[in-house]
């Protein structure tokens, strides 16, 4: 199959260097045509969807779901249109034997009667070092081919940290031996690698030996409670009862990695202000009456990225990052406000380019769109490149405040606590006002207690009295 091409996993953000494939839409046999979306894959800062660059008949799926896959690794094989696929390699254990064959020389022929050792077919299926050429930026390289190994005698647990991949695992009604996938769409899949459910490990119970979303939550359900004897030291990969283990990948790992970087590099200094913020509800609720906010989301946190984005206005030094090689403080020109979106996937931090620019109905629409786009699994790795503040709302938890750290690279991050009917001194009495608090860190390299100190105030004032919000200098 001389014409067979071979599509290598593409540097899909900024230098990254890997990432896991999480749901193949095609399977072997299937005609693609250009363009068409073939995978899906994690990195490190999104959720990418990939489209097939050839037109033709795929023979073969290099890498399975779950699989970390390094950038200018091959990850599927294209035929021309009406190649004839084998049936053998429409099974996974061929698609298995062909990857192996791919990644290592082919082994000694053996009697038909002996069965090869464990130990050599994982090793076989382990790794080689290939050259392989990437498409973006990182020229000819040394990229090493990674596969689980196949587990042949040891079954499964019912519940571990698992990708969902149903790789491992004994067989079931819905895990024909010889390590099939098991049967499920996307949606399942992805509740599988939520809750830290092996779908190889799962009894199906939909039609054709599917899995549903029913079999899943079964599979998650807490083990019987264990004797104390049962809780010993774990290895790599291991489970005990009464634990369940989430294996670390993807924006999960970026984030827990950028916030170790960020808490004990940039030296924190954290400030508060209890604000009353009643002008700014009655505003909110003024807005969402008017017909151009009508096709937005109008929430207090608009008001709050529009008071931010003025006092920096006011205060530009605030807006900068740190040259450690050079020892200098950047100053940017342009805002790009990042908003902090809870996700399924973890912790996403998109902004908004150039956001001090945009008037009040283009803001509102474009923190609509970038929550939403977050919230599908939609955001760009160019969404989330090039922060230079963030805002982060930990108010609608019902949290009061707290002690944000930096998002890297970026001198300083507002937190917005929960906004609560409190008593408060207006005007000489005692009265019911909306209150919040305010939380501003930064970093003491760049940003002293009196810049950190002026941009906070100015925050507080805009949003007790919001007439501010339109004046600026």
């Amino acid at each position: 199959m001389s014409e067979v091409k071979k599509f290598l996993m593409p540097d899909v953000g900024e230098g990254l260097e890997e990432a896991d494939i999480v749901v193949w839409h095609v399977k072997v046999g299937d005609e693609v045509s250009d363009g068409q979306v073939m995978v899906e894959v994690e990195t490190a800062k999104a959720l990418v969807e990939l489209p097939c660059p050839f037109d033709g008949v795929v023979t073969e799926l290099l890498a399975a779901e779950g699989d970390t896959v390094a950038v200018g690794a091959p990850i599927i094989a294209v035929a021309p249109a009406g190649t004839q696929v084998p049936a053998a390699a429409e099974s996974t254990g061929a698609r298995d034997q062909a990857l192996a064959a791919d990644l290592v020389p082919e082994p000694a022929p053996r009697p038909a009667a002996s069965e090869p050792a464990p130990a050599e077919t994982a090793a076989a299926a382990e790794k080689k070092d290939t050259r392989t050429a990437v498409l973006v930026g990182y020229g000819v390289r040394t990229t090493t081919g990674r596969r689980r190994a196949r587990r042949t005698d040891t079954p499964a647990p019912a519940v571990h940290a698992a990708n969902g991949s149903g790789h491992a695992g004994p067989p079931t009604s819905g895990s024909p031996a010889g390590g099939s996938i098991a049967l499920a769409k996307p949606p399942v899949r992805k509740l599988a690698r939520d809750l830290g459910v092996d779908l190889a490990s799962v009894r199906p119970s939909g039609p054709g030996g599917t899995v549903t979303r029913e079999d899943v939550h079964a599979a998650a359900r807490p083990a019987p409670a264990a004797t104390p004897a049962a809780f010993t030291a774990t290895g790599p990969g291991e489970t005990i009862a009464g634990e369940r283990r989430i294996p670390v990948k993807g924006v999960r790992k970026a984030t827990a990695q950028a916030m170790v970087a960020s808490a004990f590099s940039a030296p924190h200094v954290t400030e508060w202000v209890t604000v009353d913020v009643t002008r700014t509800v009655k505003l909110v609720r003024k807005l969402r009456e008017l017909p151009d906010f009508a096709d937005v989301k109008v929430s207090p946190l608009l008001l709050v990225a529009r008071a931010l984005l003025v006092a920096i206005a006011r205060h530009p030094e605030i807006n900068a990052s740190w040259d450690e090689p050079n020892q200098e403080i950047v100053v940017r020109d342009r805002i790009n406000l990042g908003i902090a979106a809870a996700t399924p996937r973890g912790l996403l931090v998109p902004n908004i380019k150039d956001a001090g620019s945009k008037s009040l109905i283009a803001l509102a629409g474009a923190l609509t769109e970038l929550v939403a786009t977050a919230r599908d699994g939609r955001t760009s790795p160019a969404d989330m490149a090039g922060g230079t503040v963030t805002i982060t709302n930990v108010g609608v938890f019902g949290v009061d405040g707290g002690t944000p750290i930096l998002n890297p690279g970026e001198a300083a991050i507002l937190a917005v606590g929960a906004i609560r009917e409190q008593p408060w001194v207006h005007r000489g009495k005692i009265r019911p006002r909306q209150v919040t608090t305010l939380s501003l860190s930064f970093d003491h390299r760049m940003v002293d207690g009196e810049l950190g100190s002026r941009v906070l105030a100015d925050v507080a004032q805009m949003l007790e009295r919001p007439k501010l919000l339109f004046v600026r200098g």
